[in-house]
């Protein structure tokens, strides 16, 4: 999903959606992902899509990036369009793919804009209503094996999915100001942690803080470790190499994605530099103290593991 800049018109016409439209049916060629569902808003846009060879930044950037280019070009203007890079929630099949059809689809409806979902042509909608499904470019099989069996059947379940029953947990997910990472049950939400919590802290993935440890839980195990108290973590003193407290700032600005103040607050320091001071000086003590890098490294598989069992 991605909105305009300061929720500014990023369609203003039938030509500006159509061209979005084209965009999108020309990626799935270009780059191999699969478009289930989609709403094009004056203002913002939502797409429910899969991506066989993991390259949804790509294919997004394309998008946009193309997008941008031919409304500038149009409307004889420049600079950015979009609020910024695109948001993404990672969604498990079976728990909320179809609350997110009719979330998507009822997008004109609960705006006031229509009366009715068949009066509002920049959806998918109409082609999940279409009597003919001949020359869809949309993926739409995969929705509709969970709508029913039965092919004949589909047109009908479709709309007994969007007529039916308002689905509140997701009405309630996407009001919230800030969007979970992940949407799913339990089991899939710490499958996903386990498998790609490693790679999340060593490469910038995008909202991937959900899997990332707390400076609490960081803190925490280094106390356990270092077997000290929390007050130790914030005391400084001149002259003093404070190996514990160190440690926790130095592995707190790896993993918990926080900002240098955010994580100087944890630790009794005002100053984002002294924060940064420390950091600099544990890397350097890291790869020249073998004892050092021992204790971190066994801190760290504590962190990992304690992250993939929460």
């Amino acid at each position: 999903m991605n909105r305009g800049r300061r929720s500014e018109t990023i369609f203003t016409d039938k030509e500006d959606y159509l061209s979005f439209i084209q965009l999108m049916q020309d990626a799935c060629s270009m780059f191999n992902f699969r478009i289930s569902a989609y709403c094009l808003m004056s203002n913002h846009y939502h797409i429910l899509l899969q991506t066989p060879e993991a390259n949804l930044s790509r294919c997004m950037r394309h998008i946009n990036g193309i997008y941008t280019q031919r409304f500038n070009r149009r409307y004889h203007v420049d600079g950015q369009l979009f609020r910024g890079r695109f948001k993404s929630i990672l969604v498990e099949e079976d728990s909320y793919l179809l609350e997110l059809v009719k979330y998507i689809h009822s997008n004109p409806l609960q705006a006031g804009i229509v009366d009715k979902l068949d009066k509002y042509p920049w959806s998918s909608h109409k082609e999940y209503i279409a009597r003919s499904q001949k020359g869809s470019w949309l993926y739409k099989d995969f929705i509709s094996s969970m709508l029913t069996k039965n092919r004949k059947d589909c047109r009908k379940a479709y709309l007994n999915l969007i007529n039916g029953p308002e689905e509140r947990g997701i009405l309630e997910i996407f009001t919230k100001k800030s969007l979970p990472a992940i949407l799913g049950t339990k089991d899939f939400v710490e499958k996903i942690k386990k498998k790609f919590y490693e790679k999340s802290c060593v490469s910038q993935v995008p909202q991937s803080a959900v899997l990332a440890p707390s400076v609490v839980q960081i803190k925490q195990i280094v106390e356990r470790t270092y077997q000290v108290s929390s007050e130790t973590l914030r005391m400084s003193r001149r002259g003093f190499l404070n190996e514990p407290r160190n440690v926790a700032i130095y592995l707190s600005r790896k993993y918990s994605g926080k900002k240098l103040l955010e994580i100087g607050s944890e630790f009794n320091i005002s100053r984002y530099s002294s924060v940064s001071s420390v950091v600099e000086k544990m890397k350097i003590k890291v790869l020249k103290d073998k004892k050092i890098k021992e204790r971190v490294l066994l801190i760290e598989k504590k962190l990992i593991k304690g992250q993939t069992e929460t």
